[in-house]
């Protein structure tokens, strides 16, 4: 990927206390062509996400004031959507879940490589563009508006975080068409194989929301992956 390959005027915020991190991260955005903001605390970060408005934002978890959940606990209570990737040493299942529930989009775990960071960073950003494309997705009576990024079943609203509205968006995408478990993780965090623990998790919160407001309508295709129907098979 060269200069040439970025949308002019897409902005980066990298959050990172360690210095020598935080400088080769924003050098090589820079490099890669993308305008890049830099931040070493969480409360510099959520003036700067509020200031330079970016399209994505490059969070370190252990900050010295508030850390990285905190950060993204208040930029999402504020309304905001912008695009959150980690950047963690831990590697445990539930501090990714907890991660990815508060509304975080992907995680890289640390040591990384550069070219991980901007192949992360472009997925993540192509995944935004994609999710704008289509305007209203229906199947039976749940609709997903893809400009307003409302989700109502029956008429209700359903509140999701940024996790479960993007795979909700992805079986909306395929409805009546079977997803597999590494499809879907490929679709909505770009793990590929494994982590199939993460997307069981999301799949039980879908779940929970959409089944409280009428029959259920993901269905499980076992050992294979799920579908969107607008009534599943019990």
């Amino acid at each position: 990927m060269n200069a040439s390959d970025v949308p002019p005027g897409t902005r980066l915020l990298v959050v990172e206390d360690e210095p020598a991190i935080l400088d080769v991260l924003a050098t090589s955005l820079q490099f890669l062509g993308y305008e890049v903001s830099q931040a070493a605390t969480g409360r510099a970060a959520l003036t700067a996400i509020r200031e330079h408005a970016p399209h994505l934002v490059l969070l370190d978890v252990m900050l010295p004031d508030i850390d990285g959940f905190e950060v993204v606990r208040r930029v999402r209570a504020a309304g905001s959507a912008t695009p959150v990737i980690f950047l963690t040493a831990r590697e445990s299942g539930q501090d990714i879940v907890g991660g990815l529930d508060l509304g975080a989009d992907d995680y890289i775990t640390k040591p990384f490589r550069l070219a991980e960071v901007a192949a992360r960073v472009r997925a993540v950003l192509r995944r935004g563009e994609s999710t704008a494309s289509t305007q209203l997705l229906v199947c039976g009576d749940l609709e997903m508006n893809t400009e307003t990024y409302e989700v109502r079943r029956g008429g209700v609203r359903v509140e999701l975080s940024p996790t479960e509205y993007r795979l909700l968006h992805h079986l909306l995408l395929n409805r009546n068409r079977v997803l597999t478990h590494d499809q879907l993780l490929e679709l909505v965090w770009d793990f590929g194989e494994g982590d199939h623990g993460v997307l069981k998790t999301y799949i039980s919160y879908l779940r929970r929301k959409l089944d409280a407001l009428g029959p259920g309508m993901i269905e499980t295709r076992r050992g294979v992956g799920y579908i969107l129907r607008e009534q599943a098979t019990p």
